[in-house]
């Protein structure tokens, strides 16, 4: 008897605008009626609730966007990868969209670290004051934060996790490339990191939004 084709698809996706309310778990399952309605050849879990299995490498926060999120699941069929593409995109809800699919390459234990890009508006003082103020907040030993986890609450020096790659200041606007830990055995939230900021220097933002621009391994090199 010859054996069935099944391969693992990672399929690479854009979640922009306000759909970034929508929870993980919200997600998850949009992604399964997508896969559905896209009648691609999905392979489904044995049993007697057979259902779409799917793996999200690195599941986002709420509230944030992301130009680089990516979801596996596995085909029963040998399908063109832009075809994947295309079949998603006619059927995937207003903000969700995907943009490159090919065969796994890494497990999602290779992510070490993520970028971000977090647009501030400041309401009472420049923007170049604010960077000047988080330069030399950065600028400390140890940057000590408050972090919760599934076993309480815990200090974490979060200065060899989290560094300001670039800073672009105008008028009351601050844009700000972060480079993060992300992954199963550490992942440090950029918000959290710039809220103890923003609390123990008095510089608050009005307004922020926080986009995911990439999800690196080890070696600093895209997710695969």
């Amino acid at each position: 008897m010859a054996e069935l084709f099944q391969t693992t698809v990672r399929v690479f996706w854009k979640k922009e605008g306000r759909i970034k309310y929508i929870s993980h778990l919200d997600i998850n399952r949009c992604m399964a009626r997508a896969l559905k309605r896209s009648r691609l050849p999905v392979w489904h879990t044995l049993g007697f609730n057979p259902h779409i299995y799917t793996t999200f490498a690195l599941p986002l926060a709420l509230g944030y966007e992301s130009e680089c999120e990516s979801v596996d699941f596995r085909l029963t069929e040998q399908v063109p990868m832009q075809e994947v593409v295309d079949r998603l995109n006619a059927v995937f809800p207003e903000g969700m969209a995907a943009y490159h699919a090919a065969p796994a390459v890494q497990k999602p234990e290779a992510i070490c670290w993520a970028d971000y890009r977090i647009i501030q508006e400041f309401d009472h003082i420049p923007a170049e004051q604010a960077a000047r103020t988080l330069s030399d907040w950065c600028a400390r030993p140890a940057l000590p934060v408050l972090k919760k986890t599934k076993k309480g609450e815990r200090m974490v020096d979060v200065k060899p996790y989290f560094s300001v790659q670039g800073v672009e200041a105008q008028n009351n606007v601050l844009t700000l490339s972060v480079r993060a830990a992300a992954g199963a055995s550490l992942n440090i939230n950029p918000t959290l990191v710039l809220d103890t900021f923003a609390a123990e220097t008095g510089t608050a933002a009005g307004w922020q939004r926080v986009v995911r621009t990439a999800i690196l391994d080890g070696t600093f090199h895209d997710f695969r």
